[in-house]
């Protein structure tokens, strides 16, 4: 055993050397460099997201929406000695204008009472001589159908309105559109940004920033709004009408004219 052992010793000592000369062959210690991960940003990187050298850029976008919603405030106004008596009228008359939209087919959970006041009338401005009492009941219609607007007006004054304090178009898809108008412009600020970076000399890179502006107003055709259309700075687009739209003309007093949604965007981009 004394024998054996320097023996095995010997031989451990010649695998620890041949172990630390292979390890440090040229091949071996580049092909392990090369293998490694690497955390050096590369030049494409660099070059696609500098900070310091950037253009901002706007894109604005509006499409024309024929509404597919009408909101109207229509109420009764009586006048009369006595609370009791004025209650009394006006109670009457707010339900026959109830009761004549119902029979257009028009839900009850689309009816609701928007404003009830009660206040005293005295014989002139500067008097404290109470002559009697007016209220103003105020009820707010939501018509799913448009082309029955001039209608129920109509029907309602009928019955016994005598107030129309509003009437308002809407489209009750305004999340979707309002999305693709932005989608819209995001494209057109990115077309001139590649546009006008060509024109300099160079290319866009990545997005450093993005703000946003948008909304939607209503206009109808005596009001002259189409040329609202020139401020958009690049995408105008016109939505298809809705099937419930009817057949809704100018010889009727209320024109449906059209909702612009509009979307704007800055979009800040590095240049290469």
């Amino acid at each position: 055993m004394k024998h054996i052992q320097p023996f095995v010793l010997s031989f451990l000592n010649i695998s620890v050397l041949a172990l630390v000369l292979i390890s440090f062959a040229p091949g071996t210690h580049a092909q392990a460099y090369q293998s490694g991960p690497t955390l050096q940003p590369t030049l494409e990187t660099q070059s696609t997201c500098n900070p310091s050298r950037s253009m901002q850029v706007s894109g604005s976008a509006v499409i024309n929406i024929i509404p597919d919603r009408v909101l109207i405030q229509l109420g009764v106004q009586s006048t009369g000695s006595t609370v009791g008596a004025v209650d009394l009228a006006n109670s009457l008359a707010i339900q026959n204008v109830i009761e004549a939209l119902r029979f257009l087919d028009i839900q009850p959970k689309d009816i609701a009472t928007d404003r009830y006041v009660i206040e005293p009338v005295y014989e002139n401005y500067d008097s404290l001589r109470l002559k009697g009492y007016r209220i103003n009941n105020v009820v707010v219609v939501t018509l799913r159908d448009v082309s029955k607007t001039s209608t129920v007006i109509s029907r309602a004054l009928q019955a016994g309105a005598n107030q129309i304090e509003n009437v308002e178009f809407y489209t009750s898809e305004l999340r979707k559109y309002r999305d693709q108008a932005r989608d819209m412009a995001m494209q057109a600020a990115s077309e001139k940004a590649r546009a006008l970076a060509t024109a300099a000399g160079t290319e866009t890179g990545c997005v450093l920033g993005i703000s946003e502006n948008s909304g939607s107003s209503y206009y109808g055709s005596w009001y002259g709004g189409r040329d609202q259309n020139l401020w958009a700075q690049n995408v105008v687009q016109n939505a298809a009408p809705p099937a419930s739209s009817g057949t809704n003309t100018d010889a009727e007093p209320v024109s449906l004219g059209q909702v612009a949604v509009r979307a704007e965007v800055g979009v800040t981009f590095s240049l290469k």
